[in-house]
C-alpha cells in the first residue's frame, strides 16, 4: 500500500513551470484569461474630457439625451430626487389622466374606424379564405379525393425515406421452394386417381362481364377524345363507326407533361381569380384545357371569360373557335351586341357562313355598324360577281371613306379608261399626298396608248410622252405637299410597275427620280450600281431605264455604253442591241470595242455587208487601229474572200505597221500553205520587232512542220536569247528536242528555263511531263515534289499530284490541294473528275459547274471539254445542250488541249461548238 501512495504522490504536487498537459500524446498548449489576468481598464470619462479640453475639442453631446422627459441623465443627472419632486410628478400624472379621459371616446372610435377600414383594404389571409373554409363543409368525399396533390415547387431535392424491414421467414421459405421439383405424387392422388375439381365449386370465367368492362373502357376513351363526357348531357363529336380510328389519334402524355399541365392549370386558375378582367388569362386557360384534351372544361372557361370580359373581341373569337359552327354563330351574335365595332368579329361571323349570299348579308350588316372600315368594304366587294355591283359598292365606299387610296384605285380599275381618269382626278384631290394615285394615272395612260393596235407610232409616242409628264408633275406636286420619298422607295415603285407590265411608267419614274439625293461627282458610280443591282434582281427594264438616263447625262462614257450593250445582248433583242451599238459608235467613235461589237453582231446575224459597212466606218474613225484591221481580215477570210483578206493585211502593214499585224500576216500565209511567204514575212517582221516572241514561235513551228529541226532549233534559240522570260518559247524548244529524240537536252533546257524563270508552274509541269514520257516514274514524282515546294499554291501541279497518287489516297490529296490552292479551277475540275470515277453523278456535275463559275474560269476550254465528255456518258441531251450553250456564250480561248486544237491550221474557221466537240474527243 505504501508503494501505491508513493506512486500517486505527484498528484498533490504543483506542476512544473513548463508543463503542458497531454504534450506527450501530441496535444498543444493554449492560454486563457486566467493565465494572463484581467484586461486593463480604459480611461474614465473625466480623463477623456480633460484630454479633449487640452486639444481644444468640444465634448460630443448626444442629441437624444434631452428628448425623453423620463430620462434625467442629461440636465438633472446629478440632482437628488426629493419629496417635492415626487409630488410634482403626481400632479403631472393626474393632469395627463384628466386630459386623456376627455378625448378617449372620440379617439377610440376613430381608431376602431381606421382599423375596420384597414382590415377591409388589406384583409388577413385567414379572412380571405373564410368563405372557402365554410364551403368545405359541403365537399363530398369523392370531390375531396379528386383534389390533385401539390407538386414540389421549391426545386429542392427531398430526402427519400429509406426505411428497412426484416424479411419474414415465409418469404424466404417460399422463394426457396420456387426452384424445387416434386418427385412423388401424394398418397391420396395415388389412391383416388388424382384430385378432381368439381365444376360447380370452382370459379368460372364470366365473358359477359369482360365484354361489359371492355365496352366501358372504350366509351371512356371516346369521351376523352371528343372532350365531352357522357354525363354532361351533350352529344359526342366522334363518329361511333370510326372510333377505332379515333383511338389511334390519342396522344399519350408522360408523367412530366401531366405534371406541367397541372401546375399550369393552378397558375391560370389563380390568374383568372385574382384578375378576372384580364382577357388573355382566360384565353390561355382555355387553350391549356384544349391541349390537355378537356374540351368541356375549355368551353366552360372561355364562357366565363366572355362573361367577365365582354368587351374583348379576342375572347369571343376564341370561344367561337372552340365550338362547332352552329354554336359559334350564336356566340358571335352575342359578341356583336357587346363589341359591335370590332371588324374581326364581323369577319369571323362572315367566315362561318357557307354560301355567298349569307356572307354578303353579314358583311352588309357589318357595314351598317362600321361604315368606315376599309377591310369590310374590300371583303364585300370581293364577294360580288358582277363588275357593275362592285363598281356601285366602291362608289359608295369612296364617298364614305374618301381618304382610302386602295378603294380609289380599285374603283379606277373597274371603270372605263375615260371614267377612270375622272376617278383618279377625284382621288388626287381627295388624297393629294398619295404617290400611288399618280403612278396609277401613269399606268392608265400607258395602257391607253398601247392598248389600241390601230394607232400609229407617232400617236403612241405622243401619248407615251404624257406618261413622263404625268409622273414628273406628280413628283413636283408631292414635293409641294411635303411628301418626300427616297430614291430607294421610288426605285422599288419603278420595279413594281415593271413587274405589273408597265415598262414606260417604270422608265418615267426613273427619269423623274433617279437623280434625287445624289452628289454630282457620285452620279455615274451610283447609277451604274443601281443598274447592276436591278439587273441582279431580274428587273431588266429598270436597269435599262437607269442606264438610258445615265447615257443622256454622260454620252461620252464608253464603259457605260459597253454595259448597256451587254445588257441588251443578255436580255434584249437584236434590234435593241443594234440600236444601242449604233448610238454608242455615234457618241464614242474612238471606242474600238464598240465598233467591233457592232460589226460582230451584224456578222452573227448573217448580214455580212452590214458588218463590212460598220468596219468601213470604223476605218474612217480609227485608221491606225490594229483590232479593226484584224477584224476586217477575219471577216473576209472566214467568208472565203482570201484575196481581199491578203490585200487588207498588206494595207494594214503599211498603215498600222504593228507587230501583231505582222504576226497575223505570217499566220495567215501559213494557214493557206504558203510557207515560203510566211517565212519571208516573219524575217521582215523580226528585223523590225526583234523582241516579239511570237514571231520566233511562228518561225520555229513552220521549220518544225517542214522537218527542219536544226533551223527550228536555231529559231527557238534566237527567240530564247531575245526573250528569255517567254515561257512558251522554253516549252516549244523542249518539245522540239523530245520530238527529235533528245530527252536529255529537253530536260536541260527546262532546267535552264526554271533558273531564268523561278517559281513557274508551267515549266515545272513540263519537266514532270518529260520525266513521265521518258519512263521515269520515280524521277517524275521527285520532280513534282520539288515543284510543289517551289510553287506551293499551283493548281496545275496539285492536279498532277492528285492523279499521281494511288486511287485510295486521291480524295485526301484533293482536300489538301483545295486548301493550298484556294479553290483553283484546275483543282475544282480535278475533284469533279474524281467524283466521276466514283460514279457520284450529281456531285460531279456540281463540281464541273463550279469549275466554270467565274469569268476567268470560263476562259479555260479544257474544263468545258471535260464537262461535255461527262454529260455524254452520264447526262441527258438537255444537259449536253446546256453545256454547249454556256460554252458558246463564254467563248473560251485557253487550256492546253483547247489551244492545240484551236490553233491547228486544219481547224481554222470552225465554230466554238465544233471545237468543243473535238476537245471532248481528244481529252483522256
Amino acid at each position: 500500500m505504501a508503494s501505491n501512495k508513493n506512486k500517486l504522490a505527484f498528484l498533490s504536487m504543483p506542476a512544473p513551470a513548463s508543463y503542458v498537459a497531454g504534450l506527450g500524446r501530441g496535444a498543444s498548449g493554449f492560454t486563457t484569461r486566467s493565465d494572463i489576468g484581467p484586461a486593463r481598464e480604459g480611461p474614465s470619462a473625466e480623463v477623456i474630457a480633460e484630454a479633449q479640453a487640452r486639444r481644444g475639442e468640444e465634448p460630443e453631446i448626444d442629441p437624444e439625451q434631452f428628448q425623453d422627459p423620463d430620462n434625467e441623465y442629461g440636465l438633472f443627472a446629478g440632482t437628488t430626487y426629493e419629496q417635492d419632486d415626487e409630488e410634482a410628478d403626481k400632479i403631472y400624472d393626474d393632469v395627463d389622466q384628466k386630459m386623456d379621459s376627455r378625448r378617449r371616446a372620440r379617439r377610440e372610435a376613430r381608431e376602431n374606424a381606421e382599423l375596420v377600414k384597414h382590415r377591409a383594404e388589406r384583409p388577413k389571409i385567414q379572412q380571405q379564405f373564410a368563405d372557402l373554409k365554410r364551403g368545405l363543409s359541403v365537399v363530398t368525399d369523392q370531390e375531396w379525393e379528386s383534389i390533385p396533390e401539390v407538386g414540389n415547387l421549391t426545386r429542392k431535392k427531398r430526402r427519400k425515406d429509406e426505411r428497412t424491414f426484416a424479411v419474414p421467414d415465409s418469404i424466404i421459405v417460399g422463394d426457396r421452394s420456387k426452384s424445387e421439383y416434386e418427385n412423388s405424387l401424394d398418397t391420396r392422388q395415388q389412391q383416388a386417381n388424382g384430385f378432381e375439381t368439381p365444376a360447380d365449386t370452382g370459379t368460372m370465367t364470366n365473358f359477359v362481364e369482360i365484354g361489359q368492362a371492355r365496352d366501358k373502357i372504350l366509351s371512356l376513351k371516346l369521351d376523352q377524345i371528343s372532350g365531352t363526357a357522357t354525363t354532361s348531357g351533350s352529344a359526342t363529336s366522334v363518329d361511333p363507326k370510326g372510333y377505332l380510328t379515333s383511338l389511334n389519334s390519342v396522344v399519350l402524355k408522360t408523367e412530366a407533361e401531366i405534371g406541367d399541365i397541372k401546375r399550369a392549370r393552378m397558375l391560370f386558375d389563380s390568374l383568372v381569380k385574382s384578375n378576372p378582367k384580364h382577357a388573355p388569362g382566360w384565353i390561355a386557360a382555355a387553350c391549356l384545357e384544349e391541349h390537355a384534351g378537356r374540351m368541356v372544361a375549355a368551353r366552360k372557361l372561355i364562357k366565363a371569360g366572355c362573361e367577365q370580359c365582354p368587351k374583348s373581341d379576342d375572347v369571343w373569337l376564341e370561344a367561337a373557335r372552340l365550338h362547332n359552327n352552329d354554336d359559334a354563330k350564336v356566340i358571335l351574335a352575342n359578341a356583336v351586341q357587346h363589341v359591335g365595332q370590332s371588324v374581326k368579329i364581323w369577319l369571323a361571323a362572315a367566315d362561318l357562313e357557307q354560301d355567298a349570299k349569307s356572307k354578303k348579308r353579314v358583311l352588309r350588316k357589318a357595314l351598317e355598324n362600321i361604315p368606315n372600315s376599309v377591310r369590310l368594304w374590300k371583303e364585300t366587294v370581293n364577294l360580288e360577281e358582277s363588275a357593275t355591283d362592285a363598281r356601285i359598292l366602291l362608289s359608295r365606299a369612296v364617298e364614305v371613306i374618301p381618304l382610302s387610296v386602295e378603294l380609289w384605285l380599285a374603283l379606277a380599275r373597274l371603270e372605263t379608261p375615260e371614267r377612270a381618269k375622272a376617278v383618279l382626278n377625284k382621288a388626287r384631290k381627295s388624297v393629294p399626298t398619295s404617290h400611288e394615285i399618280w403612278i396609277a394615272a401613269g399606268r392608265l395612260l400607258e395602257q391607253g396608248a398601247t392598248g389600241d393596235p390601230e394607232k400609229t407610232t407617232e400617236t403612241i409616242n405622243k401619248e407615251l410622252d404624257l406618261v413622263d409628264k404625268t409622273i414628273e408633275l406628280g413628283v413636283r406636286q408631292l414635293r409641294q405637299h411635303q411628301v418626300l420619298l427616297t430614291r430607294e422607295q421610288w426605285l422599288k415603285e419603278a420595279e413594281r410597275c415593271e413587274s405589273d407590265g408597265s415598262p414606260r411608267t417604270c422608265e418615267a419614274i426613273i427619269k423623274a427620280t433617279v437623280s434625287m439625293e445624289v452628289e454630282e461627282e457620285d452620279r455615274l458610280d451610283t447609277w451604274v450600281s443601281d443598274a447592276e443591282s436591278a439587273e441582279a434582281r431580274g428587273m431588266v427594264g429598270t436597269a435599262r431605264a437607269v442606264l438610258a438616263y445615265a447615257l443622256k447625262v454622260f454620252p461620252d462614257q464608253r464603259n457605260l455604253w459597253r454595259k448597256a450593250a451587254d445588257l441588251e445582248k443578255a436580255h434584249g433583242t437584236k434590234e435593241s442591241l443594234d440600236g444601242v451599238l449604233s448610238q454608242a459608235v455615234h457618241y464614242c467613235p474612238q471606242a474600238e470595242v464598240l465598233w467591233l461589237m457592232s460589226a460582230k453582231e451584224k456578222w452573227l446575224a448573217g448580214d455580212v455587208p452590214a458588218a463590212r459597212e460598220v468596219l468601213e466606218k470604223a476605218f474612217i474613225a480609227n485608221p491606225e487601229s490594229e483590232q479593226i484591221w484584224l477584224a476586217a481580215v477575219k471577216l473576209e477570210a472566214e467568208n472565203g474572200e482570201l484575196g481581199v483578206a491578203r490585200e487588207l493585211l498588206v494595207r494594214a502593214r503599211t498603215v498600222a505597221d504593228t507587230e501583231r499585224i505582222w504576226m497575223k500576216s505570217a499566220v495567215f500565209e501559213r494557214q493557206q500553205g504558203q510557207y515560203a511567204a510566211a517565212l519571208e514575212t516573219v524575217s521582215t517582221a523580226l528585223s523590225k520587232f526583234p523582241k516579239f516572241a511570237k514571231l520566233y514561235m511562228v518561225q520555229g513551228q513552220i521549220r518544225q512542220m517542214e522537218k527542219q529541226y536544226s533551223t527550228a532549233r536555231a529559231s527557238y534559240a534566237a527567240g530564247l536569247k531575245a526573250c528569255p522570260k517567254e515561257i512558251t518559247l522554253w516549252v516549244l524548244a523542249s518539245k522540239l528536242e523530245e520530238l527529235d529524240g533528245k530527252s536529255i537536252k529537253a530536260r536541260a533546257l527546262l532546267e535552264k528555263g526554271r533558273l531564268v524563270n523561278p517559281a513557274n508552274e508551267i515549266l515545272w509541269a513540263e519537266s514532270v511531263g518529260v520525266e513521265e514520257r521518258s519512263g521515269g516514274a520515280a524521277q517524275a514524282k521527285a520532280m513534282l515534289a520539288r515543284g510543289l515546294q517551289e510553287c506551293p499554291s499551283s493548281g496545275l501541279l496539285w492536279s498532277m499530284s492528285i492523279w499521281a497518287e494511288p486511287r485510295p489516297t486521291r480524295k485526301s490529296r484533293s482536300v489538301d490541294a483545295l486548301k493550298k490552292s484556294k479553290d483553283n479551277p484546275l483543282i475544282t475540275c480535278t475533284v469533279a473528275r474524281l467524283f466521276w470515277t466514283e460514279r457520284k453523278i450529281e456531285k460531279a456535275r456540281q463540281w464541273f459547274s463550279r469549275s466554270v463559275a467565274t469569268e476567268q474560269d470560263k476562259d479555260i476550254g479544257d474544263h468545258w471539254g471535260w464537262w461535255l465528255k461527262f454529260e455524254r456518258q452520264h447526262g441527258t441531251p438537255e444537259y449536253m445542250e446546256e453545256v454547249i450553250r454556256q460554252c458558246v456564250a463564254a467563248e473560251p480561248h485557253h487550256g492546253p488541249v483547247w489551244q492545240v486544237i484551236a490553233k491547228d491550221d486544219k481547224n481554222v474557221g470552225k465554230s466554238t461548238k465544233e471545237l468543243l466537240a473535238m476537245v471532248a474527243d481528244a481529252l483522256q
